[in-house]
């Protein structure tokens, strides 16, 4: 179908190119001109929002090289997924030659948009571009992130997120791609790439950038740029993320205000189309503490495009704007909540016939509500133009297979459209990491899929389970306390949409089951072409609510090994690890893990006594197949006999009974030594202490 289109320059959001996409819409509705892409016109897609909402051309396409675990495979002779749950994701690639690794390889037009590592170290990573000789880019793999590189400097492009390394600087490529690594180059990696259409003319990318194309990217740095502000002693963002000047030149404001009574639905606007929103913002009073949970549940936003029967947005209000759960203060591009309490949403949302968006109140509680709806002609015919989805769900639509028990879906889609992003709320009231679920994406009916990740804290754009909330651009971790409770993650992909024709079936591993339990609620953000199917229904307000308090466990009369006192150690490192997502039998939530120690280190705890007399001591340990062998001694004194941490799987050891022991009031040490380990263990010689107990002995 291209040839029947005339190849020429082609800019998204031009209005001079109307009548010529009209043509060629009138012809087919596939037909797009084969366009020829500058540097800058790449650069300028990073803010670009409008865009998301075009119908992807045919051929245009987004996958992701990364180091995933290559045990998982689709067989095809007997139609199974082998090894489906494999999870030795750090150091997989396509293949080895001699000392050298390679991570991926492409075939053009094609631009990679997102490249990450949990671990970039200092052997050398070289990107080469249309078949040339020499590398366009040759760096110790963490060069790409640490902003000291040109143009990899541009710190809202490039930087650290929870121990994550981020780089979404634009490498376009005309021919090819092939990516290489030295030994040493450390630990996990993404390569993030669109594949546009044949015929597509894009630059090769060179790091000495012109004038133009150095103010360009520094134009995209100052919008994707966040504000720091401090709440709750944390650092987060506020203010909101539209483009200067894309439509504040012909928008108009929509203003509503309103309370809104329990069992009853207002409806925010009713516009006429064809038209688009460009930018939504709500504000609602809420009485600011725990509560605000339950009342954004039962406040679910509709949307309905063009006289539908179902609303093409369905999700509670606040998980809807990515804060799930509750009201947490966060900025990002698309979305966030500023801190004087305004939730916006810079979805670009075009419609044809006209635009319903609706607020339900299923709650007991009447809420007083603001809102604001920017809405302005199109810059595009409407026959090319998608309409944006978002609905909330939980499990909902997993696969049947057996063996893809791990999958967790995020979207079952069918049609033709963008999947543009997530906002994930894990329920984990035992505490441990709740994640380590690689995402997998299977486009227009792929049985392996396109993209398949390295881990759930990898796809948010962190790293190594860490408990820290951040905000930047593309994703956020809005909520988190050591990975107990609640935590809702955020990833939004814009320039790395996901391109489907016919369908998009998008997952992300869950490796704990719900009787854990460990839950998972989602909304997923998507363009779907009129006429596809978006087959999620509205949720209960009872199916909402899902969020038992946590119960922690404490063994009486216990000293938490986590709280005591370290009076020195010889080596290694120590930690607080949130241990009761490895099972029950542990004592409080964590133990105190030592780690990066070696035989003949030592480490001693204070050990008070209020009473002097005799006491038992008893002391409960972890094992592990990493674990070490260990020597207990008080005051200098061993205890038995050394004490063989491994296991195969992490467990608690139960209670060890260490004798009697006549002890004065006031201070003692009790110290571990590592002396060794066994012989089927991982010789890393940790070890954990989950509690230390002194039972008085009666006369």
């Amino acid at each position: 179908m291209r040839n029947k289109c005339k190849k020429r320059t082609a800019l998204f959001g031009v209005p001079a190119l109307a009548g010529f996409v009209v043509g060629c819409l009138l012809a087919s509705p596939f037909c797009f001109a084969a366009e020829t892409l500058t540097y800058v016109n790449l650069i300028e897609r990073l803010t670009d929002l409008e865009r998301l909402a075009l119908l992807p051309a045919a051929g245009d396409t987004c996958q992701q090289w990364s180091s995933y675990d290559r045990a998982s495979k689709y067989d095809a002779a007997t139609g199974k997924y082998v090894a489906w749950d494999a999870n030795g994701d750090g150091g997989g690639v396509i293949r080895r030659e001699g000392n050298t690794f390679v991570m991926a390889e492409m075939k053009g037009p094609g631009c990679i948009w997102r490249t990450w590592s949990a671990d970039p170290k200092g052997g050398h990573v070289r990107i080469y571009l249309d078949d040339a000789k020499e590398p366009v880019v040759d760096l110790p793999f963490h060069g790409y992130f640490d902003c000291k590189n040109a143009p990899f400097t541009r710190p809202a492009l490039v930087y650290t997120a929870a121990k994550g390394w981020d780089n979404f600087t634009p490498i376009p490529y005309q021919k090819s791609c092939r990516i290489v690594a030295d030994e040493n180059w450390g630990q996990y990696f993404h390569f993030v790439y669109e594949t546009f259409p044949e015929g597509t003319q894009v630059p090769t990318f060179k790091r000495e950038l012109s004038a133009e194309e150095n103010a360009a990217l520094d134009a995209a740095n100052t919008v994707l740029m966040y504000d720091e502000a401090v709440v709750g002693g944390q650092v987060v963002l506020g203010g909101t993320r539209i483009p200067e000047g894309r439509h504040s030149a012909v928008a108009e404001t929509l203003a509503f205000t309103q309370n809104i009574e329990p069992g009853k639905t207002a409806v925010l606007a009713d516009l006429a189309g064809p038209q688009a929103i460009t930018q939504f913002k709500v504000k609602v009073a809420l009485p600011g503490s725990l509560e605000d949970r339950v009342i954004l549940r039962h406040l679910i936003l509709k949307i309905i495009w063009d006289g539908e029967e179902r609303p093409a947005v369905w999700a509670p209000l606040g998980d809807f704007f990515g804060t799930g759960l509750g009201a947490n203060v966060y900025g990002s591009f698309p979305m966030g909540l500023t801190k004087d309490g305004w939730w916006y949403s810079n979805w670009y949302m075009p419609f044809g016939k006209n635009a319903r968006i609706e607020l339900a109140n299923d709650g007991e509680t009447a809420c007083a509500v603001e809102a604001a709806i920017l809405h302005a002609p199109l810059t595009q015919p409407i026959e090319r133009l998608a309409r944006f989805h978002a609905k909330w769900h939980l499990d909902a639509f997993l696969p049947p297979e057996p063996e893809r028990w791990i999958d967790w879906t995020i979207l079952n889609t069918q049609g033709r459209g963008r999947f543009c992003g997530v906002a994930l709320h894990v329920w984990n009231p035992k505490g441990g990491w709740w994640g380590e679920g690689d995402e997998k994406f299977h486009v227009d009916g792929e049985k392996f899929p396109s993209t398949i990740g390295t881990g759930s804290e990898d796809y948010f754009g962190y790293a190594w389970c860490t408990p820290q909330r951040f905000n930047r651009a593309y994703h956020d971790q809005t909520l988190v306390k050591d990975n107990i409770g609640h935590v809702s993650v955020n990833r939004w992909q814009i320039t790395d949409n996901i391109p489907f024709q016919k369908s998009f079936e998008g997952y992300i591993e869950k490796y704990y089951k719900n009787n854990k339990p460990t839950l998972y609620d989602a909304v997923a953000y998507w363009y779907l072409a009129p006429g596809g199917n978006d087959p999620y229904r509205p949720v209960a307000p009872a199916e909402r609510m899902v969020w038992p308090e946590p119960v922690i466990v404490e063994v009486k009369g216990a000293l938490e090994a986590e709280k005591m006192k370290v009076l020195s150690k010889t080596g290694g490192k120590l930690s607080t690890q949130e241990i009761q997502g490895y099972g029950e039998g542990w004592s409080g939530l964590g133990h105190l893990w030592w780690t990066d120690a070696k035989p003949g280190d030592r480490l001693d705890l204070r050990l008070p006594v209020v009473t002097a007399g005799t006491y038992t001591l008893k002391i409960q340990l972890t094992k592990a197949r990493d674990y070490g062998i260990v020597q207990l001694s008080l005051d200098g004194a061993k205890l038995g006999d050394p004490i063989d941490l491994y296991n195969p799987d992490v467990v608690p050891s139960g209670e060890l009974d260490r004798g009697a022991h006549e002890l004065k009031a006031g201070d003692h040490t009790l110290s571990i030594e590592i002396v060794g380990a066994n012989p089927e263990a991982v010789k890393s010689y940790m070890a954990g202490i989950d509690y230390v107990k002194l039972d008085p002995v009666s006369n």
